[in-house]
């Protein structure tokens, strides 16, 4: 008889945990829902302000035509006609300094904050000469001629475009919207006076830039030599594209990072002749703490999977450590332990005291432990992580330790039985802030726990525990 009784209390604890099961699948789908509403904030500041932005330049661009005279036809119908092409001569620089800052500037949509920054940069670019410019004729006898170069900044988002100022051998010139590039439309260019009289001749281009954009800031490395330094005052970057920084200092009030290239470890001064698409990485559709990249285009926003067919670039993005929607959603993967292993003490409490808990009171006991990531959650949007899981778990200890009392029939069993539920989001958090360390503190979290039940029920005899002449246990 008693047989039975356990049969039918282990099948009923069985049926509460997958009910369990499915309330955390509803949290967790909840997370997920909440975390694409904070996608679509996102998108809707990148749609009213500026996106991701990838600067490219300063390079000079110039147009310049062909004219020659061709004979066809034979006989009477011979005749002489003026044929003409035209073409485009681009030339990047010897070397390209870069200094740039980048100050945090959040945007908000309703419950959602978006990085948004504006950044300032001077890039000094120097060319030892200009015979990439000098035209080659094709034709025999033709006559070239070619229009004053331009000095060009491209740039994956124009409406960032703050302010710019463009200044060759110290002289300002005008700026006027687009590149005149076909690739790379977006950006802006400044026009010469007239062209060089010596093309072999160095030349110094100077530009002043202010720039916004939304979490990432990359540039393309499109010079022989290319340098750049970098600060902010966000002190959680995550350097990405093709390069990392040489130097990097990552401070609690921000970070500073360099780098340093040459024409023999990029490839991207020789793409840029070759018109590849500058593309910048964006968030994939995945779900996860983290979403692959996705590049697009600058130039007309096409998606790809990968970075094939794209320049290289190197970038910083200004990540959210704490982000509330990928910690939640980290903590309800932990949802079933944590349930498992509270039902498991309440078990051991059960064998070693000779105690008898109701199914409907383990339902109770895990609905509780559920509703803390739901509370968890909702808190997080309002409040910091850290304070919304203090209140959360701190809520969650004083019930159960409150239930547990008439549950265990004892103060001193229902807080030490509050003291274990402490102790197991304790560790939860320490797990949800050592993200590279988790796996290996989980394991041994587990392991001591299972060295713990060992212990404690060495000398149980469970082949007494099932025998129905048992003596009657006291009820709960």
């Amino acid at each position: 008889m008693k047989s039975n009784a356990l049969f039918v209390k282990v099948a009923a604890i069985a049926v509460i945990v997958v009910l369990l099961m499915l309330a955390l699948g509803q949290i967790n789908h909840l997370a997920d829902e909440r975390q694409g509403r904070f996608h679509e904030a996102v998108a809707s500041v990148e749609q009213s302000q500026a996106g991701r932005q990838a600067v490219l330049g300063p390079a000079l661009l110039t147009t310049c035509t062909e004219e020659w005279s061709s004979t066809v036809g034979e006989g009477k119908d011979r005749k002489t006609v003026n044929e003409k092409r035209e073409f485009m001569l681009t030339s990047t620089p010897s070397q390209l300094v870069v200094k740039a800052s980048a100050a945090m500037e959040p945007r908000y949509r309703g419950l959602f904050k978006v990085n948004t920054y504006a950044s300032q940069a001077t890039l000094s670019a120097q060319w030892r000469t200009l015979g990439a410019l000098r035209p080659q004729a094709e034709h025999a006898d033709s006559r070239l001629s070619c229009a004053a170069p331009m000095v060009m900044v491209a740039v994956s988002d124009a409406r960032g475009i703050r302010q710019a100022v463009v200044k060759v051998n110290g002289d300002a010139l005008p700026v006027a919207a687009g590149t005149g590039h076909p690739n790379y439309p977006r950006g802006f260019n400044a026009r010469m006076a007239r062209a060089p009289a010596d093309l072999d001749a160095p030349l110094a281009v100077d530009v002043t830039l202010e720039l916004s954009g939304t979490a990432q800031f990359a540039i393309a490395p499109a010079a022989d030599d290319t340098r750049v330094s970098l600060s902010s005052n966000w002190p959680h970057p995550s350097f990405g594209g093709r390069f990392l920084p040489v130097t990097r200092e990552v401070r609690a009030n921000g970070f500073d990072a360099t780098w340093q290239l040459s024409s023999l470890a990029t490839t991207a001064a020789a793409d840029f002749g070759r018109h590849v698409a500058l593309c910048v990485p964006a968030p994939g559709d995945a779900g996860g703490d983290e979403a692959p990249a996705v590049y697009r285009d600058a130039t007309n926003s096409t998606p790809r999977t990968d970075g094939s067919g794209c320049m290289d670039t190197f970038s910083v993005a200004f990540i959210d450590p704490v982000n509330p929607y990928s910690l939640s959603d980290r903590a309800i993967k932990y949802g079933m332990l944590f349930i498992g292993l509270t039902f498991l003490a309440v078990g051991m409490v059960e064998v070693l005291r000779r105690l008898r808990v109701h199914p409907i009171q383990y339902l109770l006991v895990g609905s509780a432990i559920s509703i803390f990531f739901l509370l968890l959650l909702s808190l997080s949007e309002h409040l910091r992580f850290d304070v919304s899981y203090a209140i959360a778990a701190s809520a969650c200890v004083l019930l159960l330790t409150f239930y547990a009392h008439y549950l265990l029939q004892g103060w001193l069993r229902g807080l030490a039985f509050g003291a274990g539920i402490g102790a197991l989001y304790g560790a939860l958090y320490v797990l949800l802030q050592m993200e590279q360390t988790a796996l290996v503190i989980g394991s041994v979290l587990l392991f001591v726990v299972l060295a713990g039940i060992m212990v404690l029920t060495r000398r149980v005899d469970w082949y007494r525990l099932l025998n129905p002449a048992a003596a009657p246990q006291s009820a709960a």
